[in-house]
């Protein structure tokens, strides 16, 4: 997510209330879920109601940034400890701010985070080389090899690319490989002592098969004889977490999780997981978009889209990723690298100015200032180009990135048009893949769009659906999905029992049954106008090449 986000979950400030007896009745009973997602800039804890998901109880948060060390984007497993902490921290002394009550235990807990990416363990559970994000790009001759071998598109930043182009390249670690995991599945282990992951997340690890909801056996197959003796398991489905479908009981909070998580001693063992899950999967929980032809966008550090399929899409397409929702149905997903991270670099510029000019304003009202004069300008942004591109971006094909502002002479140089182009190139990448889906004939009833870019209304919403020529909707959670999103995951997985249905019915019967949408159909000038800018996008990628080519990154090669 971007720093443009809102710190209190839905319920907290804009969405349903509850009193605080019937907060402190349901914490001091465990009716409650706990939610904790580590997204890119912000780790976040939502706790809700347990009976009403809808409601939210108290709300917790810890920044953090990823670091670019030897060439590799990271995060270092002492960050992680300490953010979890702090974040937990803070969304305890919320209850107690708000309810009266600190809380010692909780009826379920789900635990989601950035997909994709590198974290090998060795036979203790320790990482035995640096976490690598969703976010690197230095994986391209493995993503092929196993790309032509499978059939499927195998993106760069999947586990399974990462794995595979470590054992090309011989490192060092791989005999003492005994498993491997996402950040999501490496918390969740902290904390209850089991491998798994939930099946979306493992989707983005090793391809799915749909009608099994496991690892796709033939590819597993296939792969283990390329890579037959130089892997230090007999199979890489050993490596592999075991894969739970949403609403699966995932294990408990032992008491090293427990203390892992709350080091004051406050927090009991003992509450039931549900199964851990991608960013992409608890974007789909929190826009009610788990249906076929349902999708939403997420817009962030990243921004993607996922489209859930009525039938399997067909053909190799390597702009679409083949993923799954939480429960296991085909989801074709659209993920580029580079999303609202330069926005923000922009946005701190003009805070930054407001402040040495004497009139300080605050992050919100900046962007809220700049979104503005963002509809003010022409339809095609003028005919000024922004790429978001600081890591790079293999649907466009960039193995690496440089941000840039371009225009001609004639170009119309104003501010709306010079805002108006950094919220189109924040959509560009993502409107080329979305395109591949438009000429397959996949068809789309709703698409949601969350992250904090979302909450100056009518503005970044507005664009989106200009974009994709399709009416977007964004609901009060957009500011805050993904820790809402395991939250409510959490406590489906408390309910199953109680009231076993299917995901889709229980996000419409029992959490989505009083929300309001505001939605937003299309404006044929800006239809028109993202179009011509998206034209010009595409002839503009050569510029992009140019300029890495002219402009190398310092630092020894990954």
């Amino acid at each position: 997510m971007t720093d443009h986000e809102n710190s209190h979950a839905p319920g907290a400030a804009t969405g349903p209330a509850t009193g605080p007896a019937t907060g402190h009745d349901a914490i001091a009973a465990a009716r409650t879920a706990l939610g904790i997602e580590l997204g890119s800039t912000r780790i976040k804890a939502c706790l809700v109601d347990a009976d009403d998901p809808s409601t939210v109880l108290a709300v917790g948060s810890h920044e953090w940034e990823n670091e670019f060390v030897d060439r590799v984007w990271t995060y270092s497993l002492d960050a992680v400890r300490t953010g979890l902490q702090a974040a937990y921290a803070d969304l305890v002394a919320d209850a107690e701010r708000r309810h009266g009550i600190r809380p010692q235990t909780f009826g379920t807990i789900g635990v989601s985070a950035m997909m994709h990416g590198y974290l090998p363990l060795d036979e203790h559970g320790e990482a035995i080389a640096p976490f690598r994000t969703w976010r690197n790009t230095t994986t391209g001759a493995a993503a092929a090899e196993l790309t032509e071998l499978f059939g499927v598109n195998i993106p760069l930043r999947w586990s399974i690319a990462h794995l595979h182009q470590a054992v090309l390249d011989a490192e060092q670690h791989l005999p003492r490989l005994r498993s491997l995991t996402t950040l999501a599945g490496y918390v969740h282990r902290l904390l209850t002592g089991r491998s798994v992951l939930g099946v979306g997340d493992a989707s983005g690890m090793f391809p799915i098969d749909s009608s099994t909801k496991g690892y796709d056996a033939e590819l597993i197959a296939r792969y283990d004889a390329l890579a037959a003796d130089r892997l230090p398991t007999g199979s890489v489905a050993d490596l592999l977490p075991e894969v739970l479908v949403a609403g699966e009981h995932a294990g408990e909070l032992t008491a090293e999780g427990a203390a892992y998580l709350d080091p004051s001693g406050e927090l009991r063992p003992g509450a039931v997981f549900c199964p851990p899950e991608g960013d992409a999967g608890t974007g789909m929980v929190a826009t009610d978009s788990v249906a076929p032809r349902t999708g939403n966008v997420s817009a962030g550090t990243s921004i993607f889209a996922m489209v859930v399929l009525e039938r399997p899409l067909g053909g190799l397409h390597h702009e679409l990723d083949l993923v799954t929702t939480p429960a296991g149905d085909q989801v074709a997903m659209v993920h580029c690298n580079n999303g609202a991270s330069e926005l923000a670099a922009w946005a701190g510029l003009f805070a930054r100015f407001s402040a040495a000019s004497g009139a300080a304003l605050d992050t919100d009202a900046v962007y809220d200032t700049l979104f503005r004069e963002a509809l003010d300008g022409d339809s095609d942004a003028g005919g000024i180009l922004a790429y978001n591109t600081l890591a790079g971006e293999p649907i466009a094909g960039l193995t690496e990135g440089r941000p840039l502002v371009v225009r001609t002479p004639e170009s119309r140089f104003t501010l709306g048009n010079v805002v108006r182009a950094q919220l189109y190139g924040v959509f560009g990448v993502l409107a080329l893949g979305m395109r591949v889906l438009a000429d397959k004939g996949v068809a789309l009833d709703r698409m949601f769009a969350h992250g904090g870019m979302f909450r100056t209304a009518g503005v970044a919403q507005r664009f989106l659906a200009g974009a994709l020529d399709a009416p977007v909707s964004v609901s009060e959670t957009a500011s805050e999905g993904g820790a809402w999103g395991i939250a409510v995951l959490a406590a489906f997985t408390g309910s199953a029992s109680d009231s076993p249905v299917d995901l889709d019915t229980y996000l419409r019967t029992a959490v989505f049954g009083t929300f309001a949408f505001e939605t937003t159909t299309p404006d044929p000038d800006d239809v028109a106008g993202f179009a011509s800018y998206l034209d010009r996008y595409r002839s503009g990628l050569a510029i992009e090449q140019a300029a890495v080519d002219a402009m190398p990154l310092e630092g020894p090669a990954a």
